[in-house]
């Protein structure tokens, strides 16, 4: 994805992997949340950076999924991103604001709130 298209959006970057059983868990329910704010309208999109060990893993898992993604064969940003926002675990679920400035490191359980977005 172009991140000119991502401007003036807040933007959820979003680590997971196919194997992580915890992923697995949590991204229906982002999807879920997601879908509910595009209906309604909102300025959210995700960036999926995954932490597959092989594309088969990353193209079905990724399948699931009604955001955008950093294509596997480009590791360098998932790289950069995970020490850049300090990564310790999947999933991890960041949120900037529309000029790319850090709203949340942590927002698994912020995006999971009744009133978000």
């Amino acid at each position: 994805v172009a991140t000119g298209t991502l401007t003036g959006r807040v933007v959820g970057v979003y680590f997971s992997a196919h194997w992580c059983p915890p992923c697995r868990e949590f991204t229906p329910l982002l999807s879920k949340v997601y879908r509910q704010a595009k209906g309604k309208g909102k300025s959210l999109d995700i960036v999926f950076l995954s932490g597959d060990r092989d594309e088969a893993s990353f193209n079905e898992y990724f399948a699931s999924m009604p955001w955008h993604a950093v294509p596997f064969s480009n590791p360098i940003p998932k790289q950069v991103l995970s020490q850049t926002f300090r990564v310790k675990g999947i999933p991890a679920l960041v949120l900037l604001d529309g000029s790319g400035g850090i709203l949340d490191v942590d927002a698994k359980s912020t995006v999971m709130m009744p009133r978000f977005p």
